[in-house]
């Protein structure tokens, strides 16, 4: 079993070389994720979670660190409670991510089927150290579904700092002589304990909890607000921060994360009630809000926007969103002069809902849908979504619904152009051999509409 996850750990890492290409400044990298909050939003659970990833830490399996090879690209330090009773689990990023190996295998529209299947299929082929089979063969419960595939439920900010090849193998000689039993509490232990553990490892007391803002209690918020600060304080030390936006899909969107003080006073079901029942405690919270700048610090100032791909990118202008914006509407409307145009998201979803997720011959992402009494089969990734004439149709429907969701947001700091540039090229693909307006359409757009785009 060992040995399995050795050589899966080792080979990983070589598809995924361009992934992190831009960390080449640096022998070797630590990033703090700082990642949204999703779901139904409780008291603690708005602050959203934090994990670590090293550039140039590898593993030999998920609770065994080792120093990187050649090509290799490093792993995620993560800890989550009730995961096989471990304390930390190490994962490569991809799969981190996205839950697949490689990085044209993300798929374009993501719905809650795909994705338990992509993290099951992970689970069962890497994972059985950690999340093992139960009794009757199906998938255990716990948390471990969070190791895998985080960037479907969430948008992740990372803030970057570099490290030694000497920092490295300290660390990796401290956590694997330690006991790797987990002692996970909400208050006192953390996730963000355990990053602001790793990054004060390599550089001492840079991050701590914030006893007013955060009422003692450790936040990922607070972890990021202070790698800031120390970058600020040491401005020689190479620094980098960026955005991994959500899938475009129908999962439910994260939302904003935030600090204890922050989640209770912009909460309407804790403060609201507060300040009926006590006016006093509410103005304390308030002042505590204002006085600490709780809701100042911003994770997407000044981001650049890193794709699956691996190239980190300028986030798209609020002129040319509104413009992508505009097109696809107008082009939705030509197709469907019935108004359907409005609802193709929903509709693909709703279609993508009973279709079969897989991997084709060439291990490339494939949805089965029955279509008539058809089945049909649609590469559900960039790489493969022109691939089959005969579902040249679904394949149309998906990439409409990519740019539906991902044109969606009225932010802009979460999408790269050369993303959005790419989407709309493929769409044009699919329909320019039957529709002579569209080339007409694309012909005489002003160039400075989009600035560089193809």
């Amino acid at each position: 079993m060992l040995q399995r996850h050795h050589l899966f750990f080792r080979r990983l890492g070589l598809p995924a070389l361009v992934v992190l290409a831009f960390v080449s400044f640096a022998s070797a990298s630590a990033t703090l994720l700082l990642e949204e909050p999703y779901g139904k939003l409780g008291f603690f659970t708005a602050t959203g979670h934090a994990a670590v990833y090293l550039s140039g830490v590898c593993a030999e399996n998920p609770v065994r660190l080792r120093p990187c090879l050649p090509g290799e690209t490093g792993v995620v330090l993560s800890r989550y409670d009730d995961v096989g009773g471990y304390d930390w689990i190490a994962i490569p990023l991809i799969p981190y991510l996205y839950a697949v190996a490689r990085p044209e295998d993300v798929p374009l529209f993501a719905d809650t089927k795909m994705v338990a299947f992509l993290r099951d299929r992970y689970r069962r082929k890497y994972l059985e150290l950690v999340a093992p089979d139960v009794n009757n063969g199906e998938a255990p419960g716990g948390n471990w579904y969070e190791l895998v595939g985080s960037s479907y439920d969430r948008t992740i900010y990372g803030f970057q700092i570099e490290t030694t090849a000497e920092q490295d193998a300290a660390l990796i000689q401290k956590l694997n002589a330690a006991s790797n039993r987990s002692h996970f509490r909400t208050v006192s232990s953390n996730c963000a304990d355990f990053a602001k553990g790793i990054i004060n490892f390599y550089y001492p007391k840079a991050l701590h909890r914030s006893v007013v803002a955060d009422v003692g209690i450790t936040t990922p918020k607070q972890m990021a607000k202070m790698l800031v600060k120390y970058n600020q304080r040491h401005p020689e030390i190479e620094y980098s921060r960026f955005i991994i936006a959500q899938v475009p899909g129908s999962m439910p969107r994260s939302s904003a994360v935030h600090g204890v003080v922050e989640s209770f006073f912009k909460s309407k079901k804790y403060i609201v009630p507060s300040a009926i029942a006590s006016p006093i405690f509410a103005g304390c919270v308030f002042a505590v809000y204002e006085g600490v700048g709780a809701g100042r610090f911003q994770p997407a100032k000044a981001a650049l926007v890193l794709d699956p791909g691996g190239d980190l990118q300028q986030p798209i202008g609020h002129e040319d969103l509104r413009s992508y914006q505009q097109e696809l509407k107008d082009l939705l409307q030509t197709e469907y002069p019935t108004g359907a145009g409005q609802n193709v998201e929903k509709n693909w979803s709703h279609l993508q809902s009973h279709a079969i997720t897989e991997f084709d011959d060439q291990g490339r992402l494939v949805l089965q849908v029955v279509e008539n009494g058809r089945v049909l089969r649609v590469g559900a990734s960039a790489d493969n979504v022109l691939g089959d004439a005969a579902s040249s149709g679904l394949a149309r429907e998906l990439l409409e619904a990519r740019l539906q969701s991902e044109l969606r947001s009225k932010a802009s700091h979460e999408i790269s152009e050369p993303e959005v540039t790419r989407d709309w090229n493929l769409l044009e693909q699919m329909l320019a051999p039957n529709d002579s307006s569209l080339t007409a359409r694309t012909s005489q757009r002003p160039d400075n509409i989009h600035g560089n785009r193809p």
